[in-house]
C-alpha cells in the first residue's frame, strides 16, 4: 500500500541567473536560444533537488513560465497578452485578453514535461492551469457569458491533457486557484472540469488554495478528479472538521507548510499536521505537500521546508507502519 507519498504543488523559485536572463530577454538583450538553455539548466536543478530530497512524485518547476495564466494566454490561439496588472504585493503580470474563439492548435506544455521526465525515473506531473482560472484572470472580449468562455477553454485544456497522457504522464494536475473566489460559479467549475478530465486514465489532481473551502465543500466533492490538493496549514486544518462531519472519498494533497512564510516549519509541526489528517483520512488517501507553489520563496527556503516535509512524512510512515 502506497501511503503518505510526498510531492509539491508545481512552481519552484527561479534561480537568480534565470530571473536575470528572463528580464534581459524581455528587453531584447538575451536571445531565445540562450534563455532556453538556461531554463533547461534550472529545470535540471529542480529535478535533481527533488531526487536528492527523496520526493516521491516530482514537478518540473515551471521554470519556463512567468505567470500561470499568462503562459497559456500567450500560446492559446484566440488569446493575446494584455497590459500589466498587479497580482499581489509588488508582482505584476500581463493579463491576457480573450479576443477571439479559443482553440487548441499544438502542445503548449509537452516539451518541458518530456524534458523533465527524461531526467528521472520518478513520475513527473503534467501541470496545467484550469479553464476557470484562465478566464477569471483574463479579460474576455469574445464570449457572451463567463460559462461560455470557461467551457470553451476547458475543451482546449482537455486537448493538452490528452497529449500529456499519450506521452506517458501518470499524473495531470489542473490548477484552479481562482475556484473559490465566486461561490455562485462553482457549478461552472464542476462542469468545466468534467470536460477537461473526460476519458483520462492518468491520475487527475486539482489544486486550490486560500479559499473558503468549508463553505464550498459539497461542490468541491463534485469535481471529477481523483485528488484535491488543498492549502491546509495556513488555515489551521479547519477543513478536516468538515471532512469528519460529512466524509471524503477522494485522495487529498494535504498542505503541511505555508509557502508565504520565510520561517522554516519544523519536522514536528509538519508531523502534527499529517497526524491531524490521519484522524479523518486513510494513509493511502493523503499526499503530503506544501500549501501552494514555491515560487515566492528563495531556493534555500524551499529546500529546507521540503527537506522537513519529506522527513516528517517518513517518520509518520514508520510510526504507523506503512510504506511509501
Amino acid at each position: 500500500m502506497n501511503a503518505l507519498l510526498t510531492t509539491t504543488v508545481g512552481s519552484f523559485p527561479k534561480p537568480p541567473y534565470l530571473a536575470k536572463a528572463r528580464t534581459q530577454f524581455a528587453a531584447g538583450k538575451v536571445g531565445e536560444d540562450e534563455l532556453t538553455e538556461l531554463t533547461r539548466k534550472a529545470t535540471r536543478e529542480v529535478i535533481a533537488l527533488q531526487e536528492e530530497l527523496g520526493i516521491d512524485i516530482l514537478v518540473h518547476g515551471e521554470m519556463e513560465r512567468g505567470d500561470m495564466v499568462g503562459y497559456f494566454g500567450e500560446r492559446l490561439p484566440g488569446m493575446k497578452p494584455g497590459g500589466l496588472v498587479r497580482s499581489y504585493g509588488n508582482r505584476y503580470y500581463h493579463k491576457p485578453v480573450i479576443a477571439e474563439a479559443v482553440r487548441w492548435e499544438k502542445p503548449m506544455t509537452l516539451d518541458w514535461w518530456q524534458f523533465a521526465q527524461d531526467l528521472t525515473d520518478r513520475p513527473v506531473k503534467g501541470m496545467l492551469t484550469g479553464p476557470y482560472t484562465i478566464v477569471e484572470w483574463s479579460f474576455d472580449e469574445r464570449y457572451p457569458s463567463r460559462r461560455d468562455a470557461v467551457l470553451a477553454v476547458a475543451e482546449v485544456i482537455h486537448q493538452e491533457a490528452r497529449v500529456l497522457e499519450d506521452a506517458g504522464a501518470q499524473y495531470i494536475q489542473i490548477d484552479e486557484p481562482a475556484a473559490s473566489t465566486r461561490m455562485e460559479d462553482l457549478p461552472i467549475l464542476v462542469e468545466a472540469m468534467a470536460i477537461v478530465t473526460d476519458g483520462l486514465k492518468a491520475k487527475t489532481i486539482s489544486h486550490m488554495c486560500y479559499g473558503d473551502f468549508v463553505s464550498a465543500y459539497r461542490e468541491l466533492l463534485k469535481l471529477p478528479v481523483d485528488q484535491l490538493d488543498l492549502e491546509m496549514a495556513n488555515s489551521d486544518y479547519d477543513l478536516l472538521d468538515k471532512i469528519r462531519e460529512e466524509g471524503y472519498d477522494k485522495e487529498i494533497g494535504l498542505g503541511v507548510f505555508d509557502v508565504h512564510k520565510h520561517s522554516i516549519e519544523s519536522v514536528e509541526e509538519m508531523k502534527a499536521g499529517i497526524k491531524k489528517g490521519l484522524e479523518v483520512l486513510r494513509p493511502e488517501q493523503i499526499f503530503v505537500t506544501p500549501d501552494c507553489g514555491l515560487k515566492t520563496r528563495t531556493t534555500d527556503e524551499a529546500r529546507d521546508k521540503l527537506a522537513n516535509m519529506v522527513r516528517a512524512a517518513r517518520e509518520v510512515r514508520e510510526e504507523i507502519g506503512v510504506a511509501a
